[in-house]
Order: structure tokens, then C-alpha cells, then sequence
């Protein structure tokens, strides 16, 4: 049986209708909080996460937003505190991929990822943290990638992106420490997905070749990291970038 040690708590989750943003959602809900569903277009699979939510005794709540907006972010956010008066825990998941080497990359596809993944992390940041400086008390939890560690071809928009929000957490982990509110960053590696699923055996036995423990990360995995830097168990840990990848060589 789960420990509730987030009872009381409310938190965002964003990019929360499939993959990493689902399993950190129903993770932190079974732990005990209530918990915001962002979505953009995917409605009935966010619903779909409510309910589930639901059906296990949580409170959820549906938060459509562009998150790249900030007059939505700003909607979203004061629709969360006007049903439950705060947000204690921001979990900035949503991100897009747009590839292409860089002399092909539109300059479209170079500022929807960027204004995504880093612009939309910085927003639901300065929204949620109105309610968390007063408390004082709230965790933010940066998803990057190790793309944004060590770089990937094809991916310099993304992978910019995502060592932009590296920096932008230990950052913003120094401005925010005196106030009880911790920031950090997980960094996953090659973790199961509709865009692993599609890959050809022969580039998925590449990729294993390089994961120490040879096999692709689960959701799940990255959301029980997720979990325990959103619990109070990790009160002492700021600033912090930990890469989940089974040990990518």
C-alpha cells in the first residue's frame, strides 16, 4: 500500500497526458496529492488520467494551457490556487521534439522547441512560486534529458532546450533556497516510449550496447525519482542534475 506522504499536497504536472508527465501524476496522486493535469491537445487522455486519479480515492484536475503562453500559464495556475488554494510541487514535464540537423532546421522548429521546453519551464516557475514563497515551502522538479548533458545529433534545438533548463535550475535553486523550496533536474537517458517502440532492432541493440544494465528506462522508473525529490525525504537536495540511464557508456 502506498504511504500518503504527500496528503495535503497540490501539484502540477505538466505535459501530464502521456509518458512521463502520466506515470509522475498518478505517482504523485497515489502518494497523495491532489493533482493538475496540463494538457494542450490531448484532452482525452488527460481525462483519462483523472479519472484514474479518481478512481484510486485522489482529487485531480483538469489544466489545459499552452504552457509556452504566459497568459494561459497565468489562467492555469490561478485556476489551480482557486480550487485548492496553492501549489506546493511543479513537476515542469511538458517538452516537443522537432529534429533535424541544423542547417535543415526551419527557424520555426528551432523556437517552438526552445519556447516549449525552456520558455514554458520558466513560466509555470514564476506562477507557481507566487504561492510557494508565502508558504514557505515547494519543490520544482525540472524534467531535461541527457540529450541536455552530453548533446545528440540532430537535436540541437532540443538538446539546447534542455541544457538551457540544467542551468536554468541551479539558478533558480539559489534564489529560492532561503525560502524552504528546493530545485532540481532529472536527466533520463533512452526511456520506453511511442518514439522507442518505432525504432529498427538493429538501432535498438546500438543503443543497449551502451546502457549498462541493457534495457531501455521505464516511466515509471523516472517517476519514483520524481516522487522522492517532490517528498520531504529530500529537504537537503538543491541545485542537483541526476541522470537516470541505466549507466549510458
Amino acid at each position: 500500500m502506498e504511504i500518503k506522504e504527500l496528503e495535503g499536497k497540490v501539484s502540477l504536472v505538466t505535459g501530464a497526458s502521456r509518458g512521463l508527465g502520466k506515470a509522475i501524476a498518478l505517482k504523485l496522486a497515489a502518494m497523495g496529492s491532489k493533482v493538475a493535469v496540463n494538457y494542450t491537445a490531448s484532452e482525452d487522455q488527460a481525462r483519462s488520467i483523472v479519472s484514474e486519479i479518481e478512481s484510486i480515492g485522489g482529487e485531480a484536475l483538469l489544466a489545459k494551457a499552452d504552457i509556452s503562453e504566459a497568459d494561459a500559464v497565468k489562467a492555469m495556475t490561478r485556476e489551480i490556487v482557486d480550487k485548492w488554494s496553492k501549489i506546493d510541487i511543479l513537476v515542469n514535464n511538458a517538452g516537443i521534439t522537432k529534429d533535424n540537423l541544423i542547417l535543415r532546421m526551419s527557424d520555426s522548429a528551432w523556437d517552438d522547441v526552445i519556447n516549449t521546453n525552456l520558455r514554458g519551464a520558466y513560466l509555470c516557475a514564476k506562477f507557481a512560486l507566487r504561492t510557494m514563497m508565502d508558504q514557505p515551502w515547494g519543490r520544482i522538479i525540472n524534467i531535461s534529458s541527457l540529450a541536455g548533458v552530453v548533446g545528440n545529433i540532430g537535436q540541437t534545438n532540443y538538446s539546447a532546450a534542455k541544457g538551457g533548463l540544467i542551468a536554468f535550475t541551479k539558478s533558480l535553486a539559489r534564489e529560492v533556497g532561503s525560502r524552504n523550496i528546493t530545485v532540481n533536474a532529472i536527466a533520463p537517458g533512452f526511456i520506453v516510449s511511442d518514439m522507442t517502440d518505432k525504432l529498427p532492432d538493429e538501432t535498438k541493440d546500438n543503443i543497449l550496447s551502451r546502457i549498462s544494465l541493457n534495457r531501455f528506462g521505464k516511466p515509471e522508473d523516472v517517476a519514483e525519482l520524481a516522487a522522492f525529490l517532490a517528498s520531504e525525504r529530500s529537504g537537503y537536495i538543491t541545485a542537483q542534475v541526476i541522470c537516470i540511464d541505466g549507466g549510458v557508456i
